[in-house]
């Protein structure tokens, strides 16, 4: 039989299992807090604290958690992609030996997989599993974390698995990571945008993208709200073809020559339409509104492909 470390993350995992299907990339923090019920025990998946083992683990953690983005203001403990491609995840406090460190020490010494919760907004989650410790640097005070596959934890073992290096976990550790930053900007973007597209008010959260003003790849294209727009399917694809632009006093401009085709009425009511109007939402919140100096960086790209 499983001891019941084993047996309380598979239960753990199972759970999550449940509840990403209902709930898909942004569970809820109170159903994580609230947990679920082992052999007439409570057990929490996150507490206060970013390293968290509730009391029915005898020694190591269940979970990490990285807490959610506050626009302009850092994370007390940002985490990051070292050049190994794995997470750089930081210690509790400066001291190497607190309980919490020697914790996740124990966990990598076993081999034992955790959660790694990365939070979307306040009250919000995306949950990964299996994170693995694989490296501990006690002079620059954080764990090395990867992520390996799902079905790695469906053996039928007393303990987990030795620990392999595998070059294909150290990818999925990068594109796993890329893949939550992309998703806490989506959903504070379309969050400050009331769940609406900016251009044509659009409602279906399924149809929304968050498009960057300034690209992912430029010096000032940080993923912040403020360098975002909320927008559908087809003005997210007509804005970065440059068929669409936006001005700095938000007013909406359609290329010359996509204003003189004709075709069908998606080209008349999706796009011809929108020519001079202004957007129709934006953020309430002064700091989440498009930057205008963004925007007449991008306008200008815009008029040049015109």
């Amino acid at each position: 039989m499983k001891d019941l470390d084993t047996r309380v993350r598979l239960k753990a995992f199972e759970f999550l299992e449940e509840k990403v299907a209902v709930h898909a990339d942004a569970l809820p923090r109170e159903v994580l807090a609230a947990g679920f019920e082992f052999e007439a025990t409570r057990v929490a998946l996150l507490g206060p604290q970013g390293i968290f083992k509730p009391a029915i683990l005898p020694e190591i953690p269940l979970s990490i958690t990285t807490v959610p983005v506050v626009e302009g203001q850092p994370r007390p403990y940002d985490d990051e992609i070292g050049s190994d491609g794995l997470i750089r995840y930081r210690y509790r406090g400066k001291d190497p030996m607190h309980r919490d460190n020697v914790g996740l020490r124990l966990a990598m010494k076993r081999h034992v997989p955790l959660i790694y919760f990365y939070g979307l907004v306040p009250g919000r989650y995306v949950a990964v599993w299996p994170a693995l410790i694989v490296g501990d640097d006690r002079r620059q005070l954080y764990f090395s974390v990867e992520i390996g596959e799902r079905q790695d934890l469906l053996q039928s073992k007393k303990s987990w698995s030795e620990h392999i290096a595998d070059p294909a976990r150290a990818y999925l550790t990068v594109q796993t990571y890329r893949r939550l930053h992309q998703q806490s900007f989506r959903y504070r973007v379309i969050q400050a945008y009331r769940q609406c597209c900016a251009v044509c008010r659009l409602r279906h959260p399924r149809l929304l993208d968050a498009a960057h003003i300034l690209p992912d790849g430029h010096p000032k294209g940080e993923p912040w709200v403020s360098n975002g727009l909320s927008l559908c399917k087809i003005h997210h694809a007509a804005f970065d073809a440059d068929i669409l632009g936006i001005r700095p006093d938000l007013v909406v401009e359609i290329r010359k020559d996509v204003l003189e085709q004709e075709d069908g009425p998606m080209l008349t009511h999706g796009l011809q339409e929108c020519q001079n109007q202004r957007l129709l939402v934006v953020p309430l919140p002064e700091r989440l509104k498009p930057r205008r100096d963004f925007l007449e960086e991008r306008y200008e790209l815009f008029r040049k492909a015109g």
